[in-house]
């Protein structure tokens, strides 16, 4: 069975910061960030929200799209978002109850 990779975007309580990152283990990879196990960038920002995520058919695909949205503007991030989730929502527990 081929694994399954994801790009996720998580942001925190006042929306100020938005992390990009890519795994496949979308739900598992989110518990992380929201739980603090690993000390970093999500951890010291408090970055716990998910708010946008997209499927990705290899790993090569999910490393190229993160590549490409880390280096965009901001304001094309906020885009992105709003048109997935336009009331950038916290989609975890969605996430958690479709694939946990």
């Amino acid at each position: 069975m081929q694994k399954e990779f994801y790009v996720y975007i998580l942001t925190n309580k006042t929306k100020s910061v938005v992390y990009t990152g890519v795994t496949s283990d979308l739900v598992g990879r989110v518990y992380t960030h929201r739980n603090d196990l690993v000390a970093g960038f999500t951890r010291r920002y408090r970055v716990h929200n998910l708010v946008w995520y997209e499927h990705q058919g290899s790993a090569d695909g999910a490393f190229a799209r993160e590549k490409q949205i880390k280096k965009w503007e901001r304001a094309w991030k906020d885009e992105l978002i709003s048109a997935m989730n336009p009331e950038w929502r916290d989609l975890y527990d969605e996430i958690a109850e479709h694939w946990g």
